[in-house]
């Protein structure tokens, strides 16, 4: 292979393919030929020429009338660029048999008993014979070509129609492959931590019994119940999974958090916390409060992991046409010696949340030691 070879294929400049230049070449040739057969022919002859070349601006609206336009100066002035184009563009633009072949012998007919007539028309001679198969092969040659010309074009269309086809069947099967792998690891995802919460609760239960402390029994039941209702909750999104993101219809998908349950979740995160509720009268979308719900519930869980000793504020306030959701904890007085493990995604998921909504969320540290979580969301998405 030489170097010639490995080089990228040449391009045709832009302007040589634009359209108005393929509506145009062909009219200037036709003049030029028209110009070169009439050089010292009357005005009249000149006039029909030039009718059959300008005609060519109309040939792709009106084939059929352009060709026929094209016909009295091929008659008469013997010219060949003007009427070949038109043929081609009926075969094009009107391959249909009782349209093309009539016209092609039309152009045949005129080439073949040009102006003026000789007296001998059918004269049985070599020369007859020659003009005749010139005039056929004049009219068939660009007929065939724009036949050839209109099939190409419709598999071009077609492949693109399979090329996009084959896209199409690619995205499904990555779906279905997708769905798949999403059912097996809400089955794996399922038994791991249903089964590990199981023990969690039936712990809790067996301390709530034995113990003969009220405040040991009091979080004894308090992690049973939140046992509990986290595999319910497990369940529905396992029965998510499972549907390809539609419920199951047996198993309706429990309520949805909501503003008015923060008092609860407050409550039992354990955390000296202060709240400050007050969301207004705005009837706020489902998904603004489900998303300022998750967020204190992230922002109470990670105080719980590495500053469960500090004192938590939690605001929850209306600011115009947007809620603000604020979590802050003081600076722990002691850190814990081990903490709870995490993944990492909780503060990036509660931004993309808030950004899918409009909104924003910033965290990070405060200038007296502690940490702050601070969300914007807005009431409609504008």
């Amino acid at each position: 292979m030489t170097a010639a070879d490995q080089l990228p294929p040449r391009r045709l400049p832009a302007w040589c393919t634009a359209p108005w230049l393929m509506l145009l070449l062909p009219v200037l040739y036709s003049l030029l030929d028209a110009a070169l057969v009439a050089r010292d022919a009357s005005w009249w002859k000149v006039a029909l020429s030039t009718l059959a070349a300008v005609a060519l601006f109309w040939r792709r609206r009106l084939p059929v009338t352009v060709l026929l336009l094209t016909m009295p100066g091929s008659w008469v002035d013997d010219i060949w660029l003007a009427p070949i184009t038109a043929v081609y563009t009926v075969a094009s633009e009107r391959p249909n048999p009782r349209v093309l072949v009539p016209c092609s012998l039309l152009f045949t007919l005129v080439e073949f008993f040009h102006w003026p007539l000789p007296d001998t028309v059918f004269d049985l001679s070599r020369a007859t014979a020659l003009d005749a198969i010139q005039a056929v092969m004049l009219a068939a040659g660009p007929a065939a070509t724009g036949l050839l010309a209109r099939t190409r074009r419709e598999l071009a269309a077609r492949l693109d129609e399979l090329t996009r086809g084959q896209e199409r069947e690619s995205r499904l099967l990555a779906e279905r492959v997708l769905i798949s792998e999403r059912g097996r690891l809400a089955r794996e995802m399922h038994d791991v931590v249903s089964h590990q919460v199981s023990l969690i609760s039936i712990q809790a239960g067996a301390l709530q019994v034995s113990t003969a402390d009220p405040a040991a029994a009091s979080a004894a039941r308090t992690i049973r119940e939140l046992s509990v209702r986290t595999l319910d909750e497990l369940r529905q999104m396992v029965g998510v999974l499972r549907g390809a993101g539609s419920p199951v219809p047996d198993s309706p998908l429990a309520p949805q958090p909501r503003l008015a349950d923060l008092p609860r979740l407050i409550e039992e995160s354990g955390l000296a916390a202060e709240a400050e509720l007050n969301p207004g009268d705005r009837p706020w979308p489902e998904a603004v409060e489900r998303a300022a719900y998750r967020t204190v519930q992230e922002a109470l869980t990670n105080i719980t992991k590495y500053a469960p000793e500090a004192v938590v504020h939690v605001r929850v306030r209306a600011k115009g046409r947007r809620l603000r959701v604020e979590v802050r904890n003081e600076r722990p007085p002691v850190h814990p010696a081990e903490t709870l493990p995490g993944g990492g995604h909780g503060l990036v998921g509660l931004r993309e949340r808030a950004q899918l909504l409009g909104g924003t969320l910033t965290a990070g540290p405060t200038q007296d030691g502690g940490f702050e979580v601070r969300a914007e969301l807005p009431a409609a998405r504008s």
